[in-house]
């Protein structure tokens, strides 16, 4: 046994199966009903356009293959379906992420796309599938009243609904969506900057354990929803980790793009119970965040107050 297949290995006796590759191609296609995260980045990705901190500089040059823009991938193997959460400027590279996970055929587009709302890294993606790309084939979206309408009314997305590259399917607040016998996943709002459509979260719900996905909100204290009450439900927590704090945002009046830092949610998560924490991986990370650099001493805070940061191609059973 090689010592990436060791490590695998004490991993997976860990993390309760969950398995974390630097590559896609170290280990097997999974097998069985699986979330996988395919992106973890603010979306405008890192290094983010006219940085000039150190936080980017040399990433123009020599550019990190991890660092792709939020999202989730959602295998049902046994039904020979697979799902994307956020369709990124990335769509390309998660796609084919997504594919090579899939131990079933060999089409390159998922079985359909789920999108939270209209801003720039969880929907422009989408424009791979038109006919300058993918010239796709009717595959499902699914959107909210608003973020539909905003598809079908703007080009150039209306494109892709005239030409039938897309099919939108309308989503509901907390109505329940059955995808498989397997998997069925059910949307809700959240409060954020909705200039162009409504903010959603995920419950993604599999034969035997539950995800929350939330990577874009303005506060927790702003939701109708109790946040804790909502990790309580679930098995993994997927959240808004934006930013740690506000000194990272030197040059933007913060309150112009309300996020719950990191260093306040995990105040508020601060007398869960051990078992409560370890579901929670913070997730969509500002170019900005110290916790992208695993040797930051925010990174160590992070883990070492009971909590996870998300990283990309890590496997979750479901």
């Amino acid at each position: 046994m090689n010592v990436l297949r060791l490590l695998m290995f004490f991993s997976a006796l860990l993390y309760g199966n969950i398995i974390v590759a630097q590559e896609a191609n170290t280990f097997k296609p999974v097998t069985a009903t699986t979330l996988i995260i395919l992106g973890t980045i603010q979306d405008a990705g890192s290094p983010q356009i006219g940085c000039t901190k150190d936080c980017c500089k040399n990433l123009f040059t020599h550019p990190d293959k991890g660092r792709m823009v939020v999202s989730l991938g959602l295998i049902d193997a046994d039904n020979n379906k697979k799902y994307i959460f956020e369709a990124t400027p990335d769509f390309t590279q998660q796609a084919k992420l997504l594919k090579i996970f899939s131990a079933f055929n060999t089409k390159e587009s998922p079985d359909g796309i789920f999108t939270t709302h209209a801003h720039i890294g969880h929907y422009t993606g989408l424009m791979y599938l038109g006919k300058e790309a993918m010239n796709a084939d009717s595959i499902p979206v699914y959107a909210m009243p608003r973020m539909k309408n905003f598809l079908e009314q703007n080009g150039p997305w209306s494109q892709l609904v005239k030409n039938k590259n897309i099919a939108l399917q309308e989503l509901s607040n907390k109505k329940e969506i059955q995808l498989t016998n397997s998997l069925k996943v059910i949307p809700f709002t959240v409060p954020h900057r909705d200039e162009f459509s409504e903010t959603i979260g995920y419950t993604i719900i599999g034969p035997n354990k539950k995800a929350l996905f939330i990577p874009d909100i303005d506060k927790w204290e702003k939701w109708d929803t109790n946040i804790i009450d909502a990790i309580a439900k679930v098995d993994y927590a997927f959240i808004d980790g934006t930013f740690y704090d506000a000194a990272e945002i030197n040059n933007r009046d913060i309150s112009t793009i309300p996020h719950p830092f990191i260093i306040e949610s995990m105040k508020l998560f601060k007398d869960l119970p051990a078992t409560e924490k370890k579901k929670i991986y913070f997730i969509h990370f500002n170019h900005t965040n110290p916790v992208i650099n695993k040797k930051s001493k925010q990174y160590r805070q992070v883990i070492q107050s009971g909590f996870n940061i998300a990283g990309i191609n890590t496997v979750f059973p479901l």
